[in-house]
């Protein structure tokens, strides 16, 4: 069963791009894992994926709460970084989802709201070939909070010139569906309809 909207009950669409518009999880643990191997670390699939929702920095603060120790964060994330941005032919597009896109593009502005870094992003956005699709993306360097606060979603449709309310939110983790939620809009699991290869 897929996801159907309806002309007039919305005015906005946002969507979250890591899980929800592309497949990029496994992609993101490997390349936080080369990160980590540098300074001895490692990271389980079993303790990562759970906190897929996550900034990076949120997801640091939780790993460090994990070791009892800090760790060097920006040099983790700069590795991190080269490392993904190496393996991004590797990612494929959440179909189900970025049909929804393809098929409103051009009838009502549309969005990226994202816990991830610009960069990141972009790139996920552009080689899977969906960055055209969108108006506007919101990352996590443009708001003081990331998800579960409503700061990401606010601030798209802020953009957009769309009212918080009539706007719909495609998420894939328990923070973004909670932020979406606080930002009074409606939100709609992903998970439902697609489940990824871990």
């Amino acid at each position: 069963m897929g996801i159907s909207l309806v002309e007039g009950t919305f005015a906005g669409l946002i969507f979250d791009c890591d899980g929800t518009l592309v497949d990029t999880a496994p992609a993101h643990l490997a390349a936080l894992r080369v990160g980590l191997d540098a300074h001895g670390l490692t990271m389980a699939k079993e303790w990562y994926y759970p906190r897929g929702g996550l900034t990076p920095d949120a997801l640091m603060d939780d790993y460090e709460a994990l070791l009892g120790t800090s760790v060097p964060r920006e040099d983790i994330f700069a590795r991190y970084t080269v490392a993904f941005q190496a393996e991004l032919e590797c990612l494929r597009e959440v179909t189900v989802i970025a049909e929804i896109a393809r098929e409103w593009q051009g009838r009502v502005p549309m969005a990226v709201a994202s816990n991830g870094r610009r960069e990141n992003v972009e790139a996920s956005l552009t080689v899977t070939k969906l960055r055209t699709l969108f108006d506007l993306i919101v990352a996590a360097e443009d708001v003081e909070r990331g998800k579960p606060a409503p700061d990401v979603f606010l601030e798209a449709a802020r953009r957009m010139g769309v009212a918080a309310a009539s706007c719909v939110v495609f998420e894939d983790s328990d923070e973004g569906l909670e932020g979406a939620r606080r930002a009074g809009m409606r939100a709609i699991d992903i998970r439902e309809y697609f489940a990824p290869k871990r």
